[in-house]
């Protein structure tokens, strides 16, 4: 590959441990890796790079999405599914989702992906938690590979059916044995535990209120002896903590504990409902999690205390979350959600913009357990995306502050994105993916389903 020189950025913003955002500034880079960043006078030489003049843009680490479910794109605004709680929100589309194909879960999967990718994200993790008709998570896996995006491709998993005490229909649950030996196929298959991996495995049963306890205690073995990540759902309802205490007698974070779910490996989707001692016990363990601000406010589930967080030092990171639940895959877009609503409740400094901007990037890549990505600095991995500061929406605004300008301002979409060192989006065109005959079938399959 190539070495690639940016130059004269305006400003690059690098979430390095120094918080750096260097002007007129610009990137060496190698084989998918960083080599230099630094003011543009202050470059070496490189013979035979390609160089890229980045003059008029803001260049910042590609966006981590810790919590997604693209297979939703589907489903998006389904009449009887936009004004519920999450209980009926699912109730309403578990029957809908039992009539996915594989086509339906590649083709959805190409759909987000592009639209993460034109948001400035280049790293997602999904959780694919329902298997019927024969999908199976390599058909996303598949369309991450074509499309260049990296993925934790979460092997999700329901087990604890209605006719057993639990939410989903018995159709769409799996048993323990076939769920678990899936899982360990599909490490073996495709995880890759090596720095710039485009693919890992996660293991992710999906819900206290989907999958038995049994199954919660095997998948912690299971991700262990293979050193892969573990991820759920947790805290994100009342609804939930009521399931909890009256089915498993704890509040939702202390069942975890008992299940051997806590640790650095661990991240949880929401966390929403949680107490001053269960921060504190996430802090300890060195639990994750995604913080998922669309999503939380469209189910009327309630605000994450991602100050409070912080505060104690648990790993945050961003998520946009089911396609359905939020109705949009703009990671950026999301950032700013975050900002705007940590202000909600009467605290102007709940979220800054560039703290917003840290959970997006650097935050995610602690949430996922990768150290090669989440920053501009040298030896990380090429992720990145740039965006046009002369434009519309953002006059007056660059002038005085460009960093926070892409999180105040309406949200923009990227015109350049580079994943490992090759640019999937150009002049904000994708380049990896015709889009026109992708969203052509998309709505012809979502409107087959739904129908």
């Amino acid at each position: 590959m190539a070495s690639v020189v940016i130059q004269h950025a305006d400003v690059i913003v690098t979430m390095d441990g120094a918080r750096r955002e260097l002007r007129d500034a610009g990137m060496i880079i190698r084989d998918g890796v960083i080599e230099a960043v630094a003011p543009t006078n202050e470059l070496p030489t490189v013979l035979d790079a390609r160089i890229v003049d980045m003059r008029g843009r803001i260049i910042l680490p590609g966006l981590v999405n810790t919590h997604h479910h693209l297979y939703q794109t589907l489903t998006r605004a389904v009449p009887a599914a936009q004004d519920a709680t999450l209980f009926n929100w699912l109730k309403t589309l578990y029957p809908i989702w039992a009539r996915l194909t594989p086509e339906a879960v590649y083709i959805s999967a190409l759909t987000g992906m592009a639209e993460l990718l034109l948001s400035g994200c280049t790293t997602v993790s999904d959780h694919l938690y329902l298997f019927p008709n024969g999908s199976k998570l390599e058909d996303e896996i598949r369309a991450a590979q074509e499309i260049g995006i990296r993925i934790h491709a979460s092997r999700g998993s329901m087990s604890l059916g209605e006719s057993k005490g639990g939410l989903p229909p018995d159709s769409v649950v799996e048993t323990d044995d076939a769920i678990l030996k899936d899982t360990e196929r599909l490490i073996q298959a495709f995880h890759d535990p090596k720095p710039g991996a485009m693919v890992r495995i996660v293991v992710a049963p999906c819900s206290p209120f989907s999958v038995t306890p049994d199954l919660m205690r095997e998948s912690s073995k299971l991700a262990r002896a293979h050193g892969v990540t573990m991820h759920t759902h947790l805290a994100e309802t009342i609804d939930e903590e009521n399931f909890c205490l009256q089915k498993f007698g704890h509040r939702p974070v202390d069942y975890m504990e008992t299940l051997g779910w806590t640790g650095p490996d661990v991240w949880y989707a929401h966390a929403v409902h949680v107490n001053d001692a269960e921060i504190g016990l996430m802090a300890r363990a060195g639990c994750g999690a995604a913080h998922c601000p669309s999503s939380n406010m469209r189910l009327a589930s309630g605000i994450a205390p991602v100050k409070k967080y912080r505060a104690a030092g648990v790993k945050v990171g961003l998520g946009v979350d089911g396609s359905a639940s939020n109705d949009g895959s703009h990671l950026l877009g999301e950032a700013r959600q975050a900002m705007l609503l940590a202000r909600v409740m009467g605290d102007p400094a709940g979220l800054t913009a560039r703290e917003a901007l840290e959970i997006a990037t650097i935050g995610g890549a602690k949430v996922l357990g990768r150290d090669d990505i989440g920053s501009l600095e040298k030896g990380k991995r090429a992720d990145l995306f740039a965006i046009d500061l002369n434009r519309l929406d953002y006059a007056g605004a660059a002038v005085h502050d460009p960093v926070a300008a892409v999180i105040f301002c309406a949200p923009q979409n990227a015109d350049w994105v580079m994943v490992e060192g090759k640019w999937i989006v150009k002049e904000g065109e994708l380049q990896t993916v015709e889009l026109g005959p992708v969203m052509e079938k998309h709505n012809a399959i979502a409107k087959e389903l739904v129908s």
